[in-house]
């Protein structure tokens, strides 16, 4: 905005979902509650948050069209969701299955892959188990003499057994008959595990025979909780020798691994288990309605246990998958949903994505690994606060009825009425004649509607549909009117923006399998490109200790606390821009830590900062910019010297910025303003800026420079320090409260203060400065006279651009080298005092872009001065101590 584009930054809330719908039912159950009075207490919750958190932004200086906000329940989002959801599933993308899903008891709903957080330190009750071989293999037989042999299993979900239906191996591995030491039991288990299993059972093995895992083909064995069971041994790929026996207990209902052997070979998927995450009837009366994390988990090891196939019990400590928003763990249970194909989305969502800019540019290995790992998403879930899935059932057969016309006319109902609609109408206006005849289907009556939601990443994934897309397509504006704001000179012709794409996405890194990913698919799947040009993917705010923030450990910074203060001492109010400076000098990339001791460091170098704004608006009291500014070929050297210091300044600010690299921006900030302006300018300037005639020419040219630096640096802090830069633009000169910095353009900078020479003539007075300064180390340099003797050459003509005289008090040279006097010549006097303070050295000139090259050296001589103090600038250049010097006269006379 400050450079003059156009920015349409459309502030939205995803406002869908069940943190929402159960913060919105507190205590209440959502089995007490109808759909639509469960959707009416999530929206008003959605509205009351969305209040706070807009007003919130507001404080925090987050600049954005407020009154055209976006909301996902909006119906116009709805129906451009729907109008997404009707082009993947015309394409084929989007299918109704049966299959093992992950499904929250918590939640009872299902969740795809990006909902879940997984604990680390999940302890299970792990297993080994036996399952008697009631017809060995073949190859087998003739090895085990006919005698008793099991395979072992080990399994982390004890509750999975009664769900068996198969035991798989590893066809290329190799497999070992052997005998416990301790009760001769024969077990079957790979041979690369059987020296772990030894120190595991406690027991030694004596191997009886050993074969290849294809040879255990043909075998079955006795489902051990089920009588009269038998289950196959079964090739398969996903069995590894990590851990365990090399022998996998296959329960289909209850792992996606499992699930692909039983589709091959055609095995049944039956599911034990309901919403709840209790077991149903078909696990038989002893099972029924007991949990699978706890008692039912109990029961299953027990009846082991009774029937002899319980080898051994133990802990496991391991990463298992919990609910993200309930903090319990899942079950994998099968159950018809909805779901996209990914898989076929995915090799063109990896294309579109190595054309977007991804900063950091180590996202991107996870954005594409997360792409190869889903191979279809789970969109449907079993709640009432989101955007029904418009699909119909036979009241009968159970079939779906849902097609490009029953699809575009619940849009279109809910473009008009809002997707509450979908439990208000009867059936008949959710199906009417005219799309019933276009659907070849039966009556109205025939059909229930579907009670299943759309997954809220599907809801926020579409946003580049209602948002982006919409934006194009309602702007009838002519594009240069829109910049009517701006002054003249800033403004620029523009194109007609024709690319839907967003400049960029910003979001955290757990997104990186979440709105990243679901956008990315949607816009494929529909459009055949990403909705973004870039992503910048940031890390999260953790506690002063490194800490995952967490209100029960009581760890929390709250944002507003920050700004408004908190209810002791302890957390005074910073203000929004040290929430902001704080949040830009950090690396935004990684873990950022806040707590005291980083906002106290924030507001300690605003404060600085602040102080050197105020030094400038003071030192530009009175100044008419209009009328008393020195054209830059006019200003003394130093001052065109600052702005070329000045120049070079905003355009590495300016190429931060174009990299999102707020720390480096508040990095040159500080040296700029530290060592350029505080150390170095401030320091030479006081002398001319209070002392010379008011509207004498070197003192203009100050201030000329400074109105420069001070509105570069405004306008430079301003993304990150709004509130201030804005403060100090309607007090700096020529600017009144009806304008705004940020209508105003970018840091004003021109070619014309790049002089040639300027630049070595004012480092090359500064090296000597140094070896001065460095000569009268602890003493007044302003109590010395100067000698500076230099070989004719260009180190020489340099600094005779400074200073013209052979001797003066009052050139530009004597100003930078803050000294009584400052003496000029080829060599030095041969009749120096003893007690002059002598050094050398050397200054290298680059001109020409390195065409020019010369190392020049000089001499210096500090000799303390025999002039007298000046009582009004205090400079050792007066006559005697009761009379001013020649220039303090003069600009008194003056104004007398």
């Amino acid at each position: 905005m400050l450079r003059g584009r156009q920015v349409h930054y459309i502030p939205g809330w995803d406002c869908h979902g069940l943190p929402i719908e159960l913060k919105a039912l507190g205590g209440l159950g959502a089995m007490d509650l109808s759909p639509l009075q469960i959707r009416h207490k999530a929206r008003q919750f959605a509205e009351e948050a969305i209040a706070r958190q807009k007003a919130a932004f507001k404080r925090w200086g987050v600049m954005a069209d407020w009154g055209q906000c976006y909301y996902t329940y909006d119906g116009s989002y709805e129906a451009a969701q729907l109008t997404v959801f009707q082009e993947m599933l015309n394409k084929g993308l989007i299918y109704q299955d049966y299959k093992p899903v992950f499904w929250s008891p918590s939640s009872r709903t299902a969740l795809a892959e990006a909902e879940l957080e997984y604990n680390p330190e999940h302890v299970s009750r792990a297993i080994y188990a036996t399952f008697p071989l009631v017809t060995l293999p073949p190859k087998m037989a003739s090895k085990a003499d006919q005698a008793d042999v099991s395979v072992l299993v080990w399994t982390t979900q004890p509750w999975t057994i009664p769900a068996n239906q198969a035991v798989c191996y590893m066809p290329n591995a190799q497999y070992s008959l052997v005998r416990k030491k301790a009760d001769s039991q024969l077990l079957v288990m790979a041979t690369e595990r059987s020296v772990s299993m030894a120190a595991v059972l406690g027991t030694e093995l004596e191997t009886v025979a050993t074969f290849t895992g294809s040879e255990l083909k043909g075998g079955i064995c006795k489902h051990p909780t089920i009588p009269d069971k038998e289950v196959p041994l079964l090739p398969a790929n996903h069995v590894t020798m990590t851990k365990g026996t090399g022998l996998v207990h296959t329960a289909p209902a209850h792992g996606m691994d499992d699930y692909s052997v039983a589709s091959q070979f055609k095995l049944p998927v039956e599911c034990m288990v309901d919403e709840d995450g209790n077991f149903t009837e078909l696990a038989g009366s002893a099972l029924k309605n007991l949990s699978v994390f706890e008692e039912g988990n109990e029961k299953v090891i027990c009846m082991l246990r009774d029937c002899g196939a319980l080898v051994k019990e133990e802990s496991c400590i391991h990463s298992y998958p919990y609910d993200w928003r309930t903090k319990q763990p899942v079950v994998i249970r099968p159950s018809k949903q909805w779901f996209i194909n990914t898989g076929s989305l995915k090799d063109k969502a990896k294309e579109a994505l190595q054309k977007v800019r991804v900063l950091p540019e180590s996202a991107r290995s996870g954005l594409l690994s997360m792409l190869d790992r889903r191979t279809y998403w789970c969109i449907s879930r079993q709640r009432s606060w989101g955007v029904p899935i418009p699909v119909f059932y036979q009241k009968e057969t159970g079939e779906a009825l849902i097609n490009k016309h029953t699809v575009s006319h619940v849009a279109n109902l809910f473009k008009e009425k809002g997707s509450d609609c979908w439990w208000e109408l009867p059936i008949d206006a959710l199906l009417p004649a005219d799309v019933l005849k276009k659907s070849k289907a039966g009556p109205a009556t025939d059909y229930v509607r579907g009670e299943d939601v759309l997954d809220i990443w599907f809801d926020s994934g579409a946003s580049w549909a209602a948002v982006l897309e919409e934006e194009l397509e309602g702007d009838s504006e002519e594009p240069e009117s829109r910049l009517s704001w701006l002054p003249a000179s800033l403004r620029k012709p523009l194109v007609t923006e024709t690319d839907s794409r967003a400049d960029m996405y910003v979001e955290g890194k757990d997104q990186i399998g979440g709105w990243f990913q679901s956008s990315l698919l949607t816009s494929i799947a529909v459009r055949n490109k990403a909705p973004y040009k870039s992503l910048v993917v940031h890390g999260f705010a953790v506690s002063e200790k490194g800490e995952k923030m967490s209100k029960s450990v009581g760890n929390v910074v709250d944002p507003d606390t920050v700004i408004n203060g908190g209810k002791d001492a302890s957390m005074p109010a910073y203000g929004a821009d040290v929430l902001r400076w704080w949040v830009a000098e950090s690396n935004i990339f990684s873990e950022i830590q806040i707590g005291p001791s980083a906002l106290n460091s924030a507001r300690d170098n605003i404060h600085k900062l602040r102080n050197t704004l105020r030094y400038l608006l003071g030192s530009l009291h009175g100044f008419d910019l209009q009328t008393q500014a020195v054209d830059p070929k006019e200003m003394v050297y130093i001052d065109q010297y600052m702005l070329h210091l000045l120049r070079e300044y905003s355009m590495k600010v300016t190429d931060a910025y174009n990299e999102f690299d707020a720390g480096r921006v508040i990095r040159l900030l500080q040296a700029f303003v530290n060592r350029d302006l505080s150390s170095f300018f401030f320091s030479i300037i006081k002398d001319r800026l209070y002392c010379d005639a008011e509207d004498s020419l070197g003192r203009r040219s100050c201030q000329t420079a400074l109105e420069e630096i001070l509105d570069g640096v405004t306008r430079s802090i301003a993304p990150i320090l709004p509130h201030l830069a804005e403060e100090v633009y309607w007090h700096a000169p020529g600017h009144d409260k009806e304008e705004t910095l940020f209508r105003s353009g970018w840091i004003k900078s021109s070619s014309v203060w790049r002089r040639p020479g300027l630049e070595e003539a004012v480092e090359g007075a500064c090296a000597i400065r140094d070896s001065f300064l460095s000569s009268v180390p602890g003493k007044n340099p302003a109590q010395f006279d100067l000698s500076i003797a230099i070989e004719p050459g260009l180190l020489f003509e340099l600094m005779e651009s400074l200073q013209e005289e052979p001797s003066s008090t009052c050139s530009q040279l004597a100003e930078l080298m803050m000294a009584a006097r400052v003496n000029l010549s080829g060599e030095l006097p041969r009749d120096l005092p003893p007690d002059a303070l002598l050094s050398h050295g050397t200054f290298l000139i680059n001109l020409e872009g390195g065409v020019i090259r010369e190392e020049c050296s000089y001499n210096i001589a500090a000799v303390p001065t025999s002039a007298n103090r000046c009582p009004r600038c205090r400079r050792y250049t007066a006559e005697s101590a009761d009379c001013l010097c020649l220039r303090c006269q003069a600009v008194v006379s003056q104004v007398s």
